[in-house]
Formats: structure tokens, C-alpha cells, sequence
């Protein structure tokens, strides 16, 4: 039961600026795919 504890109880390790940035970059992507899909359809009804 020790061993079971010890692997749950692992520090969390800080993110470094890379692993932000990469983050935020999918974010923004992943935003504007959907914008993009929404202005799409809308332009298909006019």
C-alpha cells in the first residue's frame, strides 16, 4: 500500500514559457478554426 501513495503523491513540476506559449498558440488556433467555420455558415445564407 506504501508504493501505491508514494506514485500518487509526485510534485507537480512548474510549466515552463515554452509549454505556455505552445498552449495559448493551440487556444488561439482552435478559436479561430471555429470563428472561421461560423463565418462560413453564415456567409452561406447570404
Amino acid at each position: 500500500m506504501a508504493a501505491k501513495t508514494s506514485v500518487q503523491q509526485q510534485p507537480k513540476r512548474k510549466k515552463s514559457k515554452r509549454e505556455k506559449r505552445i498552449k495559448i498558440i493551440v487556444y488561439i488556433m482552435i478559436i479561430a478554426m471555429a470563428l472561421s467555420t461560423f463565418t462560413y455558415g453564415l456567409a452561406a445564407f447570404i
